[in-house]
């Protein structure tokens, strides 16, 4: 009688065994990559570009930038492979010049049979790098995208969240500019929302303000930046309680930083995430060590994407978060030298990638 039962009992793991292989999934890889320097090789008057010329101390020339372009795209139609063959279906970008980069990157032998849209806006920053943000039109739809500035200041730190047309969000400008405030010019946050095969995603592309004169003296900029996440996300499950919101971005903090724990209030651990809070997969990776930049032989995590509660919950009827990864294939790192190891960026006798490596995560729907 017991040989019998575990024999009945051996048939029911088996069934459910091929039920859950017979099952399949469509994929989507969500990326960003902060594409350093990406600068053509013009002088443009508005932008403090001189270094990235031909004359420049760079000596950026019309094969280098090329060569660059060349690089992007490889890394573009690569990364999230082998487990997902397709490109990056959305991928936000960052220290860009303008959108005519842009329109090489997308027109590259690599990337042009994905057939890739662009949504750009210039930003405010010094340097005149900006966020961006690809994607394949064939599966995403956009429907709104608006750019919201972070206002901060030497003397104190303002966030301003501003209503433009292109968005439904309730964004109400409370900011009071007086005469001893000195704004520290960085980039906006870029926000789109639209329709990832028919379900409306929103994304928020960034890139904090930098740890230029010490990591703790700057941390106010970087915690403003994360209020200033955070409440657009609000916003956003205001309209929509179920919104499901990506925050993607080179954050110059790690995950463990205020910027990230408090301001956003990020979580690393799915059982943590509380209704409408962030989860933050990138956190347990830098916990093992692993980084997207280098810096004193010292590895962090920059570069990270984010979800509202609403993506993690296990409903593969609608697109749920599966995994996240750093895109880090050999052909991405220095090989030799004093930074061996570390991310294979330019030099004056190469042209490299970038000094940060990308991120990534899937997407996964259950196909009906």
């Amino acid at each position: 009688m017991q040989i019998i039962k575990f024999r009945f009992y051996l048939i029911i793991l088996f069934s459910i065994s091929l039920q859950a292989q017979s099952k399949k999934y469509i994929i989507h890889t969500v990326a960003f990559y902060n594409f350093e320097n990406f600068f053509d090789t013009n002088n443009d008057i508005n932008t403090n570009d001189d270094e990235w010329t031909p004359t420049g101390a760079q000596h950026w020339t019309e094969e280098k930038y090329h060569q660059k372009l060349r690089n992007l795209s490889r890394v573009i139609s690569e990364i999230g492979t082998p487990e997902n063959p397709n490109a990056a279906t959305i991928i936000g970008g960052s220290e860009i010049e303008n959108r005519g980069v842009l329109e090489d990157l997308i027109k590259e032998p690599k990337l042009l049979p994905f057939d890739y849209g662009i949504i750009h806006f210039d930003s405010p920053d010094k340097r005149g790098i900006d966020v961006a943000l690809l994607y394949q039109k064939k599966y995403f739809k956009p429907t709104s995208f608006s750019n919201i500035p972070l206002l901060i200041y030497k003397n104190k730190v303002v966030v301003k969240e501003e209503k433009k047309e292109e968005t439904d969000d309730e964004l109400e400008d409370k900011t009071e500019i007086t005469k001893d405030n000195n704004r520290v010019f960085t980039r906006d946050q870029l926000l789109i929302t639209g329709f990832l095969e028919g379900e409306e995603i929103s994304v928020i592309v960034n890139h904090w303000p930098s740890r230029s004169g010490g990591e703790k003296v700057s941390s106010q900029f970087r915690e403003a930046a994360g209020r200033l996440d955070r409440k657009i996300i609000d916003s956003l499950q205001r309209i929509n309680p179920n919104a499901k919101v990506f925050t993607m971005g080179d954050l110059n903090d790690g995950p463990f930083n205020k910027s990230i724990k408090i301001a956003l209030g990020a979580k690393a651990k799915k059982s943590e995430v509380p209704e409408f809070g962030i989860f933050n997969p990138f956190e347990e990776m830098a916990n093992k060590g692993m980084g997207t930049i280098a810096f004193r032989d010292s590895w962090d995590i920059f570069d990270q994407i984010m979800m509202t509660e609403s993506v993690i919950k296990p409903n593969y009827s609608a697109f749920t978060f599966w995994k996240a990864g750093i895109f880090n294939r050999p052909f991405l790192v220095q090989t030799s030298g004093q930074y061996k190891g570390y991310p294979l960026r330019h030099s004056q006798t190469e042209v490299g990638f970038s000094d940060h490596f990308p991120v990534y995560i899937y997407l996964i729907k259950e196909k009906i």
